[in-house]
């Protein structure tokens, strides 16, 4: 607090008062001279007792709650243009550039992977997981399913661009798409994929609409006269 109480007198005493002798006019236009430099000190004092303040709240924080607060900045600082400029120089060359890549598909979502060796983030179109799955477990449980089942769901980071259908068929996708890149790295890992089930393509889509018809299957009121 006495840091801002100095830088606010600081400011003031740079401000150019007029005599009492000149008119209001004359008055007005001078203290008109120095505004942005006044509301500047004010506001450098206002950041600075705000850090002063949360100084010591920090240094009450257990060593794990710091990290923790550390780690949502970070991923706080990776969004928007930045994250997608982090994923860009994870990837150079592109996608198609990289040395383990798989392609899933379900329904009409097409999903490339590329799998790198990291701490187990998952980027989908340059954004976060969770936030392009809008939050969703069960979405996000699908892009980690091949990881978890061989144990590496801390050992590789995982990059995504995906396109076609919604975002529960996107994630299907990414989960096929995984586990061929995870084969690819090794052939041991086909046994446990593939008891699993995760290698196997779900070819179930949507029946087309027939003509005559309200939908593929389901027709029209029958009346008999």
């Amino acid at each position: 607090m006495a840091l801002s109480v100095s830088s606010l007198a600081a400011a003031l005493s740079h401000l150019s008062f007029p005599s009492t002798s000149t008119s209001k006019p004359h008055q007005a236009s001078l203290l008109r001279l120095h505004p942005s430099t006044s509301r500047r000190a004010v506001s450098l004092a206002l950041r600075a007792s705000a850090a002063e303040a949360a100084e010591p709240a920090e240094a009450g924080l257990p060593a794990e709650e710091v990290v923790s607060v550390e780690e949502e900045a970070e991923e706080d600082a990776l969004s928007g243009f930045a994250l997608r400029k982090y994923v860009k120089q994870r990837l150079p060359g592109g996608f198609a550039a990289q040395r383990i890549t798989a392609t899933g598909r379900r329904k009409t979502a097409i999903a490339r992977v590329v799998l790198q060796e990291g701490t187990g983030k998952v980027f989908i179109n340059f954004r976060d997981a969770k936030e392009y799955l809008q939050g969703n477990p069960m979405w996000m449980e699908y892009c980690k399913v091949p990881l978890a089942t061989l144990g590496f769901e801390n050992n590789y980071d995982v990059f995504v661009k995906v396109h076609g259908g919604g975002l529960s068929g996107q994630a299907q996708a990414i989960c096929l798409g995984v586990a061929r890149a995870l084969v690819k790295i090794s052939t041991a890992n086909k046994v446990p994929l593939r008891s699993e089930g995760l290698l196997t393509r779900d070819t179930r889509i949507v029946e087309r609409k027939k003509a005559g018809l309200k939908k593929a299957r389901k027709r029209p009121q029958f009346s008999k006269r």
